[in-house]
């Protein structure tokens, strides 16, 4: 059974950077498809960045072009590194894993992932 377990996370200004990382402890199998997800008080969680075993990845919207998904495959690993952070960005940050994920449509779709890790918290300041 699959076990995320995040790290990394912490304070940042406006503009800074934080790497975040999420090692699974479960078997490869579990962790074909890998996602970052977060959620700020009183909002919804959302879907940040996924990415399958093939390295095909997804964004949301809000982070393109300043946030990167990336994996290690032998160490069952994942990795999002955030540049250019803004105030909106703080939230609680969550690693999910599954291992079957049909539609690359659904990738950040939190209902689709089984195994989730504890979170971490990461908050920006202006």
């Amino acid at each position: 059974q699959a076990q995320p377990v995040e790290s990394g996370g912490g304070s940042a200004q406006s503009g800074g950077s934080l790497t975040l990382s999420c090692a699974d402890s479960g078997y490869t199998a579990s962790t074909l498809f890998m996602a970052w997800f977060r959620q700020a008080p009183g909002k919804e969680r959302e879907g940040v960045a996924a990415i399958d075993n093939t390295g095909r990845t997804k964004y949301a919207d809000s982070v393109k072009g300043r946030f990167t998904i990336s994996r290690d495959n032998a160490e069952n690993k994942v990795y999002l590194q955030m540049n250019n952070l803004k105030p909106e960005d703080t939230a609680m940050y969550y690693c999910a894993v599954d291992s079957i994920i049909f539609n690359f449509r659904d990738y950040l779709s939190s209902r689709k992932y089984k195994y989730w890790g504890q979170g971490t918290q990461v908050t920006v300041s202006s």
